[in-house]
């Protein structure tokens, strides 16, 4: 506790909340929400992370660089002028229109729906820390349409020189 105290009277030094053994949520000792909650009042990513199924490690490493790296002026490493994987772009196409739990009805491979999962998480826990769950925008008063299992079959991409979803 003497080490969380310190940080906390650190101000500008990137802090990540780090939930481990995702995989043994059934033991939670501490609720999601509590632990979004405490992570966004102290201005912290949060990430729920499972070594056992590498699920988010990676994730929360990059983000705390991330961070790190805007911290200190240079976010420009990060963001330098490469071309994005076509997994990212996928992964940005498909996580803002469905949920986790439809990602997880999706007919893909294992490794691709776990990576869109933790790609999903990620996404929601940047959105989160940076407010936009807390005060959504009012620049648009439409609600996106989430694709579902049930309607992911008829969704497609026409006109966006993109996949369809099938």
């Amino acid at each position: 506790m003497i080490f969380l105290s310190f940080l906390q009277h650190a101000p500008g030094v990137p802090k990540v909340l780090v939930g481990n053994r995702l995989h043994l949520a059934f033991k939670r000792q501490v609720c999601q929400r509590e632990a979004e909650l405490y992570a966004a009042k102290n201005r912290m990513a949060f990430f729920e992370v499972s070594p056992l199924c590498n699920f988010n490690i990676r994730e929360s490493f990059s983000e705390l660089s991330r961070m790190a790296l805007h911290r200190n002026g240079l976010e420009r490493l990060w963001r330098s002028n490469k071309v994005l994987s076509l997994q990212e772009l996928c992964c940005r196409a498909i996580v803002p229109r469905t949920t986790v739990y439809g990602i997880e009805q999706l007919p893909l491979p294992p490794p691709i729906k776990s990576h869109l999962k933790s790609y999903a998480m990620t996404s929601y826990t940047a959105r989160y820390v940076a407010g936009t769950l807390l005060r959504p925008s009012t620049a648009s008063h439409k609600k996106p349409k989430l694709i579902v299992p049930t309607d992911a079959s008829r969704s497609s991409c026409t006109g966006r020189n993109s996949c369809s979803i099938s």
